[in-house]
């Protein structure tokens, strides 16, 4: 993994809406492995373990009115790619109190001054 990948997951914090391109292999009906894109999109819970090896960022997401975490650690080789897509107002570390939260968070506006 390049410095400039290290530095792009390093920015990544709790209250963040993220896109995680991750690779995944399946076996079509002819025995045969093809190797696809899946994109998990939800919002940054937690991140753990600082910015070593074993750092890793927990996403969470509402699919058809069940909620869907998953662990994904940072330097693993099938993740290609995480897009940032918005930056949610917060004022805690670990978002664990979002799994009871019926509200909505709002967005936080760009600070241009």
């Amino acid at each position: 993994m390049s410095q400039e990948n290290k530095d792009k997951y390093n920015s990544i914090k709790p209250g963040q809406v993220v896109k995680v391109h991750q690779k995944i292999k399946e076996l079509n009906a002819k025995g045969e492995e093809k190797e696809r894109i899946q994109i998990f999109e939800g919002v940054v819970l937690a991140k753990r373990g600082g910015n070593g090896t074993n750092s890793t960022i927990t996403v969470r997401k509402v699919s058809n009115g069940i909620g869907v975490e998953r662990i994904f650690p940072l330097q693993l080789p099938t993740i290609t790619a995480i897009e940032v897509v918005k930056q949610l107002k917060v004022r805690r570390a670990k978002l664990y109190y979002m799994r009871d939260y019926g509200k909505k968070i709002k967005e936080v506006a760009d600070r241009a001054a």
